[in-house]
């Protein structure tokens, strides 16, 4: 839904930051200054005694000096109580006294027609609860009770029975006056393809209604209590209000808990879910069925960053952690992933919690294992490496998987960690002694390096050519990897200053601003600070938001990136305020940040693993590495005051950079014209 100009503009004028916030908090009056609209309170988003959460009421906006916590009104609400944007904006309007705009009339067509289903979905929700403590509702109950579940946990979760005779619940719906049509289109019956009579979809289940993060009433899960059932769980099917794909079941109830601290567990199924409930883990959620989907994995991140995947210790357990690893890989970013908690084999989260309570299952969930890990012990476990085909075959792999990830700084991240897992599965300094296994007596097994040094693969011959090329080629790469970070640093300091000059232009690139991590601090500092004016005020132009900063930093913020002669020069600050401009600069200056992000990475990568061993093979990666990172780099950046020359290769390197170069070159050739690797 599209809000008109100015609604949350008049939203925000409306609204006390500091009534808001102390439904979560109590001020402390020692430092809070109430005429000047100047609060203190220990922060409600960390543990702490001292009181540096700050919040400006007259400005509206807030900020904790101790977790960076930051943002207005509406962000308060979505952090704290884990809302949607659209929620939090519904909550403010109502304290404000303000009407929510009208929908355009196809959505306000479908917003009634919601509505109308969900009333007779709430009707068949109360029919089901009277019929699990009815007569006819004796088995059901007599099952749950064994299972631990009384009284209080079936009013707590709704949950209901539905008669396996005749069409009851039909009846009672009609006799509500109810439509047919809107019963089918309900999901609760269904007319045959054939013909004949509409008939119940539930019947001789017990029911666990199914409910929206409104709490609304969307459809239904049954557990047959026939072990002769075709399936033994069903869902309602798809309608206008529900799709399984895109619902989660407990997620209201989680939400809220999830925003009062508590870990969000996701698990297989309902039992599970009032399991981990009843036990005092009340962030627990689950798909309704299926494997989890992408817009399933973006509504648990909106709940928690950090979600933990509970999963049944069994082979579809893992089989379900092995599909949801390879949908998140490319959708992971800082700061949003998983974690894994697997359960002892052939239990789920309720079998765990009966049989040794709930101090076993937090046992597990402490002991969670990032993704990271999974990863790597489904590509590892049960097989040898004893091999070149079958080591390189796993590093394949790996790098498959690898540049599946999006965010590099992740990816980054990632290798590395993979790279500790390899060289311990093959040995200190990835010796050739841990490629096989051990044999009878613990002796490990495989092939040993002929000098019983640490390099993989033969060892070079020993002389002054190898000594030397492998000391230029480190040279150059490292010479290469420091003028990446330089240049890292250059467009950092353009893409705030373009922020700075031309404040619109951030709504375009707000996502991507805000998940950016820069190496500079200042620069770090000076962004965080334009977010939060422009979530503050977002009516800035370039120089109401620069006195907005000096009031807020001190000093002239921008003039040390404008001292930069790089950042001077950049067609979009040379024309401050043209949106145009700024938009084309700003998405250009990002898309080459992360482009040479990954290109150092991968160079990176290439000089440890040169470091641990230098081969023919690696030596030309490292080559490949540096040739790739300056292609990032081409046509931009060169530091102010160097000589730079032409390499026979198209590298641009200073001239200590060029005797490096031609050392290595000289070298390579001196050992090729001896026959011998390097």
């Amino acid at each position: 839904m599209s809000l008109p100009t100015g609604f949350l503009d008049e939203l925000r004028g409306r609204t006390s930051l500091a009534q808001v916030v102390a439904r979560k908090v109590s001020w402390d009056m020692r430092k809070t200054n109430t005429a000047k609209g100047d609060f203190w309170a220990p922060c409600p988003f960390h543990q702490e005694k001292t009181a540096s959460f700050h919040v400006d009421d007259r400005k509206g906006f807030y900020y904790c000096f101790g977790c960076h916590a930051k943002g207005d009104a509406l962000t308060f609400l979505r952090e704290s109580e884990n809302m949607s944007f659209l929620e939090a904006v519904e909550v403010l309007a109502r304290e404000a006294g303000m009407p929510m705009p009208a929908r355009d009339p196809a959505a306000r067509a479908r917003d009634e027609a919601g509505r109308g289903l969900s009333e007779v979905l709430e009707e068949a929700a109360r029919f089901y609860a009277r019929a699990l403590r009815g007569a006819a509702g004796a088995a059901a109950r007599s099952y749950l009770e064994g299972r631990g579940r009384g009284p209080e946990c079936w009013e707590r979760f709704g949950l209901g029975y539905a008669p396996g005779g005749g069409a009851p619940l039909l009846a009672h719906l009609r006799g509500r006056g109810l439509d047919e049509e809107a019963i089918i289109a309900a999901g609760l019956a269904a007319r045959p393809e054939a013909g004949g009579s509409v008939y119940e979809r539930m019947r001789d289940r017990i029911v666990f209604p199914i409910r929206d993060g409104r709490g609304r009433c969307i459809g239904f899960g049954g557990r047959a209590m026939s072990s002769d059932a075709q399936a033994k769980y069903l869902n309602s099917p798809q309608t206008a209000l529900f799709d399984k794909g895109r619902s989660l079941y407990n997620i209201a109830p989680a939400r809220a808990a999830a925003g009062g601290g508590q870990t969000l567990v996701v698990s297989e199924g309902y039992m599970d879910v009032i399991a981990l409930s009843e036990a005092g883990f009340e962030a627990a959620v689950a798909p309704l069925g299926t494997a989890i989907t992408e817009t399933q994995l973006r509504m648990l991140w909106r709940i928690s960053p950090e979600p933990v995947i509970a999963l049944d210790g069994d082979t579809a357990g893992l089989r379900a952690a092995h599909r949801l690893i390879d949908l998140a890989l490319p959708l992971i970013e800082a700061g949003q992933g998983l974690r894994f908690a697997l359960l002892p084999a052939g239990q789920d989260p309720d079998d765990l919690i009966r049989a040794a309570g709930a101090g076993a299952m937090a046992a597990v969930l402490d002991g969670a294992r990032p993704m990271v890990d999974l990863l790597w012990k489904r590509e590892t476990e049960g097989q040898v490496f004893d091999s070149p085909e079958r080591r390189a075959a796993l590093d394949a792999r790996l790098r498959k998987l690898v540049a599946t990830i999006g965010d590099p700084s992740i990816r980054e991240h990632t290798r590395a960690a993979l790279r500790e897992f390899r060289a311990d599965l093959f040995g200190s300094g990835m010796r050739r002694q841990g490629f096989g296994g051990r044999n009878g007596n613990g002796t490990r097994t495989g092939f040993r390096d002929r000098t019983g040094g640490g390099n993989p693969g033969w060892a070079p011959a020993p002389g002054p050519a190898s000594d030397s090329a492998r000391g230029s080629a480190l040279a150059m790469a490292a010479a290469a990897a420091a003028s990446a970070r330089h240049e890292e640093r250059l467009r950092e300091a353009v893409i705030v200053a373009i922020c700075v000059t031309t404040p619109p232009v951030v709504a375009r690139f707000e996502a991507e601003l805000e998940g950016l991590t820069l190496s500079d601090p200042e620069a770090s500092r000076l962004l965080e600070a334009v977010l939060a004016e422009l979530r503050a005020s977002p009516g800035h132009d370039g120089p109401t938001l620069m006195r907005a900063l000096e009031d807020r930093l001190g000093g002239d913020p921008l003039g040390a990136l404008l001292r930069l002669g790089h950042v001077r020069n950049s067609p979009a600050l040379r024309a401050p305020g043209d949106l145009a401009r700024a938009a084309l600069g700003l998405g250009e200056e990002l898309a080459k940040l992360n482009a040479g992000r990954a290109a150092r990475a991968e160079l990176e990568e290439a000089m440890e693993d040169f470091r641990t061993g230098a081969d023919e093979r690696i030596t030309w990666r490292l080559g490949r590495a540096v040739e790739s990172r300056e292609r990032a780099a081409r046509g931009s950046f060169a530091e102010e005051g160097a000589d730079y020359t032409t390499a026979p290769n198209g590298l641009q390197l200073n001239r200590q950079e060029k005797g490096n170069f031609d050392d290595l070159v000289g070298s390579i050739s001196y050992d090729r014209a001896r026959g011998r690797r390097l």
